[in-house]
């Protein structure tokens, strides 16, 4: 499996697992956290996060300066499928 592809599954994990759906959102700092340092911050994570946002697994929210994000209820099917391959 690819590194991006992996931690994109992490983040999706994460999101999930913290129930963070539609109006609840978590800085895009938390979702770091889930990584290993030496992968906090990478061109992979950043990577991810970009292919996540383009299928629009994630919804962000500029607030307070940072970037909150959040999963995107309306693609649930999708998420989990992604997941599962």
């Amino acid at each position: 499996m690819e590194l991006k592809e992996a931690i994109m599954k992490r983040f999706l994990r994460k999101l999930i697992n913290l129930n963070i759906w539609g109006g609840r959102h978590t800085e895009l700092k938390n979702l770091q956290k889930s990584l290993p340092s030496y992968l906090r911050g990478s061109k992979d994570s950043k990577k991810a996060v970009k292919d996540l946002l383009k299928k629009e697994f994630l919804n962000i929210k500029p607030s307070t300066g940072e970037k909150h994000v959040s999963l995107n209820s309306h693609k649930q099917k999708e998420i989990y499928e992604f997941l599962e391959n």
